[in-house]
């Protein structure tokens, strides 16, 4: 009894030493399932969560200030420099030719002169600079 009392004595005395409070659940095969008090507790607390996305949201924030939005500005003045290609305009072409516009043909096409005589379409959107804009044509002249 003296060393029951004073094992008792020295748990009270020294809170951590002692073993958590466990529960016993029984499996299927009959072993027990020891369950600790941590594992038992609900999650709690609807603030964490926010903490939890905050560095994802200022990750995507910053990257659409330095990549999606330059990209996109950058895209709309390309379509307005397309937009803008008229007769009479040097450009090059994203293969790196640089050609003359003859002839607007429609909104997607347009007649460049690439040698003297030498006249092919292409596609607007493959043009890639404008290098020299001539001054606007007469609408009666060809």
């Amino acid at each position: 009894r003296k060393s029951t009392a004073f094992i008792g004595l020295l748990s009270d005395a020294l809170p951590l030493w002692r073993l958590p409070t466990q529960a016993c659940a029984w499996g299927i095969l009959g072993e027990c399932i020891v369950i600790t008090p941590a594992f038992a507790q609900t999650a709690g607390g609807g603030g964490d969560a926010i903490l939890q996305f905050l560095p994802f949201i200022l990750i995507f924030v910053i990257m659409y200030f330095l990549l999606i939005r330059p990209q996109q500005r950058r895209v709309k003045a390309h379509q307005e420099m397309i937009k803008n290609v008229r007769r009479g305009d040097t450009v090059v072409l994203n293969s790196g030719m640089i050609a003359k516009v003859t002839k607007v043909i429609d909104d997607t096409e347009a007649e460049v002169e690439i040698a003297d005589n030498v006249r092919v379409k292409v596609i607007k959107s493959m043009i890639a600079d404008v290098r020299n804009k001539s001054e606007p044509v007469a609408a009666n002249s060809n």
